[in-house]
């Protein structure tokens, strides 16, 4: 964004980070505070269209294998899916990232999970400041980003136990759009011996020492016939999380009856080029235009 627009078009509110175009038809408010840790605020960037509303929403959790990555990286995709009449947020979450020292994790799971769960409820607690129907939230993550939305969207305080719940509200979501993700750790462990170091930092260790987390990290642990719709995308080259994660988790899903779709992109890797990333787009904002805007569910 250009200074002169932003001195001439926009309106800046310096502590909340908000941008509200003149010229356009959404408003953009960045840093937004979601939940405190300790002494750590995570922060959200949000953005939606300025009409009354309400309006679905879609939480989007940036990649990274747990250790690195960063919610800016979504910042055009919240903007298109405010154009497209959504509300979008991109989340900053508890990294585990390793101390180089120890090489002990800083935030094993599931502090992740309940960071992204926690970002769902916030939504919902400002459904009538950000003119979100609570009714109508989805998730979209990228790589460990899909792991996450795949888990918030499978592992429900009910149906989870063990994990943190729903104090304050619900996580429960309507859709999921998962990309590359893995969904059965213990069996990525094993087939994908280079991305090990980023499974013992999630788990704060190998599958001998911490197998019962592996498991608890799996979202095809916590297959339910309730699942909400889920998009599984994912590269039929990609070696650091081979598509067999796709299909393990698709069967689990078939099995149970609960509602899926799964595509595998020929001559893709980890991380869509081309043509293949275009399509998958259209994909996803069809998967998503079909179950949060053509469809109402309870939360």
């Amino acid at each position: 964004m250009m200074l002169p627009r932003l001195a001439a078009a926009c309106l800046v509110v310096m502590l909340a980070g908000c941008t509200e175009w003149g010229t356009e038809p959404i408003v953009i408010e960045r840093g937004l505070v979601y939940r405190t840790v300790g002494d750590a605020q995570l922060r959200l960037d949000l953005a939606r269209p300025r009409g009354e509303g309400p309006f679905p929403a879609i939480v989007f959790i940036h990649g990274g294998g747990w250790v690195q990555g960063r919610r800016e990286s979504f910042a055009d995709a919240i903007e298109e899916a405010a154009r497209r009449g959504y509300v979008a947020t991109t989340i900053t979450y508890r990294l585990a990232r390793p101390d180089p020292e120890t090489d002990r994790p800083a935030h094993p799971f599931p502090a992740q999970l309940d960071d992204c769960r926690a970002a769902v409820r916030w939504l919902r607690a400002h459904a009538r400041q950000y003119r979100v129907d609570p009714a109508r939230v989805g998730v979209f993550g990228v790589s460990a980003g899909g792991h996450l939305g795949l888990l918030v969207g499978l592992a429900t305080a009910d149906d989870a136990p063990g994990l943190a719940g729903d104090a304050g509200g619900s996580s429960r979501v309507q859709a999921v759009v998962g990309v590359s993700g893995p969904t059965d750790l213990l069996r990525w462990y094993e087939t994908a011996p280079v991305m090990r170091g980023f499974a013992r930092a999630l788990c704060d260790g190998p599958p001998d020492t911490a197998h019962e987390t592996y498991v608890r990290a799996s979202p095809i642990t916590w297959v339910t016939a309730g699942a909400p719709p889920i998009l599984l995308q994912h590269g039929q080259e990609d070696e650091a999380i081979p598509p067999e994660q796709a299909t393990l988790l698709a069967a689990r899903l078939e099995a149970a009856g609960a509602p899926h779709v799964l595509t595998i992109i020929p001559g893709q890797g980890h991380g869509f080029q081309g043509d293949a990333a275009a399509a998958t787009a259209v994909a996803q904002w069809a998967f998503f235009d079909e179950h949060l805007k053509r469809a109402a569910a309870t939360p």
